[in-house]
């Protein structure tokens, strides 16, 4: 399986950091040539488009030296290659930065944009964004939210702070707020807690759902305003399970509107967006000690949730 590249002597390209696969060398090589080996092991690639790469350069070995369509294979090497989609769907909003200094990066990200490459996109990545904007090379995000999500994502600027920022997110060192329109609810009392065990769905890979158990999610709800049938709700996670928040709304029976997976999948991952009816769901605030600086950090989201019509 390809990873992330520790080799500096890779460059980036076109904002999008090369993937790394190591060839393998404890018994017979079947293959005599290396596009032999990348047509059979990284299918995905029609073996015509590895050609096309590696005629163009796109293909290197350790020394960052060009593997031309006749290079043989060499067991044991690695070699990196990029990423890259022939037809990329567009997502048509524009992410801000709300803060920048020489150690963070704090974007405010629209809905619909992922975090980092991922399924059908790259380019149309925030971070492959931000390095094609910025060209700060060496920009990693600390944390994720969701595609559907929209709001706040903190980058580290310089490698060597990385690890000491995530581990923030890590043990719980961060005090994050979400914002999030649902039905309005007359009946219950706020604010509650809503404590669970979630684990991946069996039958769709992209869901999650509450199971028996001992709870790993949790999560502070409150309500915020009502404007007629939906009310717009505060989300405090104390946990970080993925779309814990989605599912926490959805098993208090107010799902997030807009939300294409919960209760029922009404649109695939791979199905066309429907940008007319983004989730309702916000990254609104974030606030932290910053374990390099010892500085009290905290940004705000600038976006809104429009209501329902």
């Amino acid at each position: 399986m390809a990873r992330p590249p520790k080799n500096p002597a890779i460059p980036s390209r076109k904002g999008v950091s090369a993937s790394c696969v190591a060839l393998p060398y404890d018994k017979p090589a079947p293959w005599a040539l290396l596009i032999d080996f990348l047509a059979e092991r990284l299918p995905a690639v029609p073996r015509d488009h590895w050609e096309q790469r590696m005629a163009r350069g796109e293909v290197l070995d350790d020394l960052g030296q060009a593997l031309l369509p006749d290079a043989r294979f060499t067991p044991g090497i690695r070699l990196y290659y990029y990423r890259e989609l022939e037809h990329e769907p567009e997502v048509p909003f524009e992410e801000t930065i709300v803060f920048r200094d020489e150690h963070l990066l704090v974007a405010d990200k629209p809905h619909f944009l992922p975090v980092t490459p991922t399924g059908r996109y790259v380019q149309q990545s925030l971070l492959v964004r931000l390095k094609n904007r910025l060209g700060i090379d060496t920009l990693s995000p600390i944390h994720r939210i969701d595609r559907e999500t929209a709001g706040l994502v903190v980058f580290s600027v310089r490698p060597e702070e990385r690890a000491a920022y995530q581990a923030l997110f890590r043990d719980r060192a961060v005090h994050k707020v979400y914002q999030a329109i649902a039905r309005f609810d007359a009946t219950r009392t706020w604010p509650l807690l809503r404590r669970s065990r979630i684990e991946e769905a069996h039958d769709a890979f992209f869901r999650m759902n509450e199971t028996p158990g001992e709870p790993n999610s949790e999560t502070h709800l409150d309500l915020l305003e009502a404007q007629g049938g939906w009310a717009r709700y505060r989300l405090e996670p104390v946990t970080g399970k993925r779309h814990q928040l989605r599912v926490h709304m959805n098993a208090l029976g107010l799902p997030i509107v807009g939300d294409q997976f919960y209760p029922e999948v009404l649109r695939g991952p791979q199905e066309a967006e429907d940008f007319a009816n983004p989730l309702r769901l916000l990254a609104r605030s974030i606030a932290f000690t910053d374990p390099v600086t010892g500085d009290a950090r905290a940004f705000e989201s600038q976006r809104a949730l429009d209501w329902p019509l």
